[in-house]
């Protein structure tokens, strides 16, 4: 049996739906907060049971029978990360999982100056420790993040933010499939896995990409640390989110996201969807 955590949401949640296209329910099972959130999955056969990394009686629980277990990575800026992915992992090998995959971040270090890289480069440590196979699934900087990054450029024409660097910006869609694809299959991946858009690019380009689907002159300019995270507040983002987000601008600009590697369009069978793509959805939404 193959169990997933964190199924309610838009990233695990989509790899079970793409799961159930290639395997029986009857070999899913999925460890959810709160059950009635899945009950569209349990309608389809699928296994539902209580469980949070915060709890490792209900986790071990929802993860009896598990030959695979996947882990979502948990995504409270204020959690103790580490130590519930300690929890979570303890919990599959007590329940005897072949297997831990973890979702994981593209170049993960601990010395990174954007935090959740520190928090995965830990967490891969306790797999590599877990007595058990493990595989980390490297994802690309998820695309939707730009929606946050970019501010309000489709309003003012300006995409005005700190210094970046490339980014292999990835769909989420397209690794939840290939998650999925890997869960299901036979390929063994042990160890990390880069799963990632193919090309990087820069807000600079990004830009250029805006201008040519929108018809309109998207202009880049840079703006120091303080002007940014007072624009992203006087959007709406709170300023604890701001703050969170700003080192992202500084590894960028180390290119600690420009790795671009051909595995995720390998396993998809076709291309990843690219920055274009993403930015036309968002234009025509």
């Amino acid at each position: 049996m193959i169990v997933v955590t964190g199924a309610t949401g838009a990233l695990n949640g989509a790899t079970v739906e793409h799961l159930l296209k290639r395997i029986p329910a009857a070999e899913i099972g999925v460890s959810v907060r709160d059950v009635a959130k899945a009950q569209h999955f349990a309608d389809r056969g699928v296994r539902v049971r209580r469980g949070s990394y915060d709890d490792p009686a209900a986790l071990r629980e929802s993860f009896e029978g598990a030959d695979q277990v996947l882990l979502v990575s948990q995504n409270d800026p204020r959690g103790d990360g580490v130590g519930l992915h300690r929890t979570a992992v303890e919990a599959a090998v007590a329940a005897g999982a072949r297997r831990i995959l973890y979702t994981s971040h593209q170049n993960v270090r601990g010395d990174s100056p954007f935090a959740p890289a520190r928090e995965h480069a830990a967490t891969e440590t306790l797999l590599a420790h877990s007595g058990i196979g493990w595989t980390s699934l490297r994802n690309g900087f998820y695309a939707h993040s730009l929606d946050w990054l970019l501010g309000p450029w489709r309003q003012t024409g300006v995409i005005a933010a700190p210094a970046d660097g490339p980014v292999s910006w990835t769909d989420r869609a397209d690794e939840a499939e290939a998650a999925a694809i890997i869960l299901a299959g036979r390929r063994p991946f042990d160890g990390p896995v880069t799963l990632t858009a193919r090309r990087a690019v820069t807000f600079d380009d990004i830009a250029t990409i805006a201008t040519e689907i929108t018809g309109r002159d998207i202009k880049r300019v840079v703006v120091d640390d303080g002007q940014w995270i007072a624009g992203q507040v006087a959007a709406g983002m709170p300023e604890s989110m701001a703050r969170m987000l700003l080192p992202f601008f500084e590894a960028a600009r180390s290119g600690h996201f420009a790795e671009a590697d051909p595995l995720l369009a390998e396993l998809l069978g076709r291309e990843p969807r690219t920055v274009a793509d993403v930015l036309t959805d968002s234009v025509t939404a």
